[in-house]
């Protein structure tokens, strides 16, 4: 499980065949699940400097390839005791949006980010959304798309700040909207009501 909150801006060495090499001021151990511009991936090897990361072919489908390029966001998994802050985040991408239009109002820049249609259900005002890894807020949704306003900080400290018209991100929606949509799907599916045991086999499903 992962926050949103990027830990650091690393830098992609090599993405070949499934194998990516990253190279990083983190000390990561092999096992460890990091999250690479929001997508979770697990540490396969080290080196001094860096490590490698398993990229599985379901993954690839769903991203785009340029995502694992140059600088990313990098955050690795939440350790018992650690502070919560963000929101949760399960490094799971649901689709990939583009950046359609950015309008800069001097205290915030506004971002509106395009998505297929059947992912906006799932995206809510106000609500939380993950953005290459980055724990955002939505401010407004339309038919297709949605607004977010990033201030001076998160642009000072993240990637974002370089994003322009046609930039491309992964995106992962708030896992409760999903739980909700879910839950809802199979009651009305199944003609009766849900019972305890059916939730638990919907959240094992995530």
């Amino acid at each position: 499980m992962f926050t949103g909150l990027i830990r650091e801006v690393a830098k992609v060495e090599s993405f070949n065949s499934g194998k990516l090499k990253v190279a990083s001021k983190h000390k990561a151990k092999v096992g460890d699940s990091i999250a690479i511009n929001g997508v979770c991936l697990t540490v396969t090897e080290t080196f001094n400097g860096g490590f490698y990361l398993n990229v599985a072919s379901e993954t690839r489908s769903i991203i785009d390839d340029s995502k694992f390029q140059g600088k990313v966001h990098l955050e690795p998994a939440m350790q018992m005791g650690d502070r919560f802050e963000g929101h949760i985040v399960q490094g799971h991408i649901d689709t990939v949006g583009e950046v359609i239009k950015i309008d800069n109002h001097g205290n915030g820049v506004d971002f509106y980010i395009k998505v297929p249609p059947e992912q906006i259900k799932y995206i809510v005002p106000k609500g939380s959304i993950t953005i290459d890894g980055v724990s955002l807020t939505v401010n407004e949704v339309y038919e297709d798309s949605f607004r977010l306003t990033i201030i001076p900080h998160t642009l000072e400290n993240t990637l974002i700040k370089n994003y322009k018209k046609g930039t491309k991100v992964n995106i992962e929606t708030d896992m409760f909207a999903r739980y909700i949509e879910h839950i809802l799907a199979k009651k009305e599916s199944s003609k009766k009501g849900l019972n305890w045991s059916d939730i638990d086999a919907i959240s094992m499903s995530y």
